[in-house]
């Protein structure tokens, strides 16, 4: 049975926003760069709060998966972003709605890293 382009993003929105607010997925992990790493230990914290909390989703994303976004903070600029691998982590998942066939890596990061 095929997976409505609809129904696929839905189900591809909902697991990016379960590992984005919660960072648990069994098939999820969540990495900072080294420039979000080298920041003090509060601002960090404040950092991740704002990425789980965030529900400012630009209404023009062409997929609506729920898979890229940017917070400011004190004139900052920091994005997160979800990359679909496989299993092994080698290569792109080949179905990003399936858990199974797909691991979630979310990143953070300072805007210069991107």
């Amino acid at each position: 049975m095929e997976i409505k382009s609809t129904d696929r993003a839905t189900r591809i929105r909902a697991l990016n926003d379960q590992l984005r607010t919660t960072f648990f997925q069994r098939y999820g992990r969540v990495v900072i760069t080294v420039g979000v790493d080298a920041l003090p230990l509060p601002l960090k914290a404040l950092i991740i709060e704002k990425v789980k909390r965030f529900d400012n989703f630009e209404p023009g994303n062409p997929h609506q998966e729920h898979d890229i976004g940017a917070i400011d903070i004190d004139g900052e600029r920091y994005f997160w972003k979800i990359d679909y691998y496989d299993p092994s982590m080698q290569g792109g998942s080949e179905d990003p709605a399936d858990p199974q066939k797909t691991t979630r890596v979310l990143t953070i990061m300072c805007a210069e890293e991107y």
